[in-house]
């Protein structure tokens, strides 16, 4: 078991870490070192792009009918994009349900998320492929997750890291404290990153909590926070990528509250115009991320008309993909409910397998679908 630290050294800067300012100009910084040239920012430009084209179309689909719900992430995409550049692809990463970008870094078909969306139960599998459990729709119980898959590898002598995703939100929640308490304790290899978007759905931060800030919570779990700008693609890949090199040596969990800031309403189910306040909304347009990032790349001769359309192109493909994969799908095989949940199928299993078959087909008789 780890020595006690003394809460004052863990007490973090109200300002959060910039690197990368919104008018492009990029510092470097001796505690916040990185090693990315021009090529990573253009391929982390490339990723925000997909990361909000996918969003966009997601939000489409949704509005045309072909999905049930669409939580959007746009703005938060540098936040998603630096942080999940700076893990490697073993290591594991536990969503909320608003980490598209976090999933197009490693890889994930969107048409897997587009499904979790249309509310059939095969949707998140393309997720697990990535090693990304799925998308967590009661808040922050994926933060329990990430302490005990943290604490089994840290067991298993394995070296890789959890990085858990939650809201602001999900900070009011119970599990989210016990998850980062035991995983103080235990020193287990997590990196609980918070998106700090403003909002808990119409509940602002600041009639959340009366803490100076999410990061400052930090202290009291024993463990390091950090307040970074998350609309900063750069300073949320030093950041986390500090803390995930920590939690890999053993030095146990970190975290991060990235402050940023979502465009879109809560959810589609939502109306935002009802509880923000006038000009919030334009303030924010002005640290768009995407926008940051493409200013510093055309300062440094790494950004053109040629980079911007093939990036366009590639983002138009992974829509049409997506839309393609998505409508009018056919409804999934109901007995798939049974598939995949235990290795060897109990007796009673092939009885209520039967049972479900034979109420489809008696409401199907009758035109209930």
């Amino acid at each position: 078991m780890g020595t006690r630290t003394h809460p004052g050294s863990l007490i973090p800067d109200i300002e959060p870490v910039q690197l990368l300012e919104p008018s492009g100009e990029l510092h470097d910084s001796d505690q916040w070192p990185t090693d990315l040239d021009a090529a990573d920012l253009v391929a982390m430009y490339e990723h925000m792009v997909l990361t909000r084209a996918l969003d966009r179309e997601l939000v489409n689909l949704q509005r045309q009918g072909q999905l049930a719900l669409v939580a959007s992430c746009r703005g938060q995409e540098a936040a998603q994009v630096g942080s999940a550049w700076a893990c490697r692809d073993t290591d594991w990463m536990t969503p909320q349900y608003r980490e598209l970008g976090a999933a197009v870094v490693r890889g994930v078909d969107p048409v897997g998320i587009g499904r979790f969306w249309r509310s059939t139960w095969h949707g998140t599998n393309e997720l697990l492929k990535q090693r990304i459990t799925h998308f967590s729709v009661p808040i922050a119980t994926q933060c329990l997750h990430a302490t005990g898959i943290g604490l089994g590898m840290k067991l298993d002598d394995e070296d890789d890291v959890v990085i858990c995703y939650f809201g602001d939100g999900a900070t009011s929640e119970g599990d989210a404290h016990e998850a980062m308490n035991f995983a103080a304790v235990f020193e287990a290899p997590v990196i609980f990153f918070v998106q700090n978007n403003q909002w808990a759905i119409s509940v602002p931060v600041a009639e959340q909590t009366r803490s100076l800030s999410i990061a400052h919570k930090a202290v009291a779990y024993g463990m390091p926070g950090v307040r970074v700008d998350g609309n900063d693609v750069v300073a949320s890949y030093a950041v986390t990528r500090e803390a995930v090199e920590r939690a890999r040596a053993g030095g146990g969990p970190t975290l991060i509250e990235a402050v940023t800031y979502r465009m879109e309403p809560h959810t589609t189910s939502d109306d935002a115009t009802r509880y923000r306040p006038e000009g919030e909304l334009e303030h924010w347009a002005e640290l768009d991320p995407i926008d940051r990032l493409v200013k510093h790349l055309r300062s440094v001769d790494a950004f053109d008309d040629d980079v911007e359309k093939a990036v366009a192109d590639k983002a138009a493909a992974a829509t049409a993909h997506l839309r393609e994969g998505i409508w009018d799908i056919d409804p999934v095989d109901a007995s798939a409910l049974f598939d995949d949940v235990y290795a060897t199928e109990p007796p009673n299993y092939a009885e209520q397998r039967a049972q479900l078959a034979a109420e489809i087909d008696a409401r199907t008789g009758e035109g209930e679908r």
